[in-house]
């Protein structure tokens, strides 16, 4: 299984924690810079998904806003008052 795989699999939160240990790996000046490298390089694939991710939600809270806007229009138009 390749490092993608493994972030898709992972919640949002999990990446960010991850890239948070990550970020605090590479802060350490004492690991040489091989090891360096190969975290610097899963840090950039967790920020992209979590940034994929971020996107992904932003667009389906904008479809949900749209469709509520519609369902309120419509009932307005059509006169309907709801009584709880």
């Amino acid at each position: 299984m390749t490092k993608d795989n493994k972030t898709k699999d992972l919640a949002y939160e999990e990446a960010v924690k991850k890239l948070e240990v990550i970020v605090n790996k590479l802060e350490d000046s004492e690991i040489p810079l091989e090891e360096s490298l190969a975290y610097f390089q899963e840090g950039i694939a967790l920020s992209r998904y979590c940034r994929e991710k971020l996107a992904e939600i932003e667009a389906r809270v904008e479809y949900l806003l749209k469709e509520e806007q519609k369902q309120s229009t419509n009932d307005f138009q059509q006169g309907g008052t709801e009584e709880p």
